[in-house]
């Protein structure tokens, strides 16, 4: 019998949600009952703050009520809760990684150090009272996410004053020069990895890609897996890094998540193969087996914007403001 997939932090998401639930009994959980993606579930339902105490047990009651067999958090805010409350028994169902790595993966500079004590190649990074090693440099919030507070620094000066105008600890790290490139993997309950998909970063908004190519790189493709399964990642990862001139390749983050070209993966996985499949199968139990590198390359995605029209009772009209909605066929 299949189990129903549950999804945190929906919140725009839309793609993601209307994948799985093409496929599997999908619970969609934000605490905004105006989340739009929650519109493409199943079930859709509002939950407490991740801060809040019953936050976890809000899960546990609809992990219960809707025989949940998986959760997937789409945003890194509760990865963390979630992999807490998966090593002490509470929500088993949770693809999130060990506490420890949740927590690294979250600390931009503890994520480096994990990097580097694995063998995985990460640039040259230090804290702000620890000089470079050259400049330029990227100064970096430590807990940063979607592109906040990120600059180029040229000279020591330059450094300087970012450290003091950006309001959260900062960390350096080397400037990269070349293309930048992020990985999107899956991985099975084990930590095993079943797939590893780069794509090219043809143009990035608020720290999400919008456009992009997946490519055949034997060499992205490995390194994808190596970094989750030396992790221990469960569930979706996404892997950036850049190959510089003269250093290679350097990982730059690892988001334990889905990242924000989705339909990369999906688009470039072959029929029954998709990872909202894959992650629907798990979620009944069923054993995939690993076909890493195994992925059509060659397509590409450019992302755009859509909305909802809800009633009064907050439900969806079915309007649209073209007929039909969407973009146009093709003629």
């Amino acid at each position: 019998m299949s189990k129903s997939v549950m999804l945190t932090g929906t919140g725009k998401r839309y793609d993601i949600v209307s994948a799985f639930a093409q496929h599997t009994k999908v619970v969609a959980c934000d605490p905004n009952p105006l989340a739009p993606a929650q519109y493409a579930a199943t079930i859709r339902t509002s939950v407490p703050l991740i801060k809040d105490p019953d936050y976890v047990p809000a899960l546990q009651r609809l992990c219960e009520e809707h025989d949940v067999g998986a959760i997937v958090p789409l945003t890194d805010l509760d990865i963390d809760v979630l992999a807490h409350a998966r090593a002490d028994g509470r929500l088993p169902q949770a693809l999130v990684p060990d506490p420890r790595i949740a927590e690294a993966t979250y600390d931009k500079y503890a994520c480096h150090e994990l990097l580097r004590d694995h063998g995985l190649p990460s640039p040259p990074t230090t804290l702000p009272h620890v000089a470079p090693e050259s400049f330029p440099v990227m100064v970096k919030p430590i807990h940063g996410s979607g592109a906040r507070n990120i600059f180029p620094a040229y000279t020591p000066a330059q450094a300087e004053f970012f450290v003091d105008y950006i309001d959260e600890p900062v960390m350096f790290q080397r400037l990269m020069d070349g293309p930048e490139f992020s990985i999107d993997c899956l991985s099975d309950d084990d930590g095993r990895c079943l797939n590893a998909i780069p794509r090219t970063m043809l143009e990035s908004r608020g720290g999400e890609s919008i456009k992009g190519t997946v490519i055949d790189d034997a060499e992205l493709v490995d390194l994808g897996r190596r970094v989750v399964e030396a992790f221990g990642v469960r569930g979706p990862a996404t892997v950036q890094a850049f190959r510089d001139r003269e250093l290679g390749l350097g990982i730059t983050d690892v988001n334990t998540r889905f990242g924000g070209a989705f339909p990369a993966p999906v688009y470039a996985a072959r029929p029954g193969r998709s990872y909202p499949e894959l992650i629907a199968r798990m979620a009944a139990g069923e054993t995939v087996a690993p076909h890493v590198g195994d992925f059509q390359a060659g397509t590409t995605f450019t992302r755009y914007f859509w909305q909802l029209e809800l009633d009064a009772e907050l439900r969806p009209t079915g309007r649209d403001i073209v007929s039909p909605p969407g973009p146009p066929a093709p003629r």
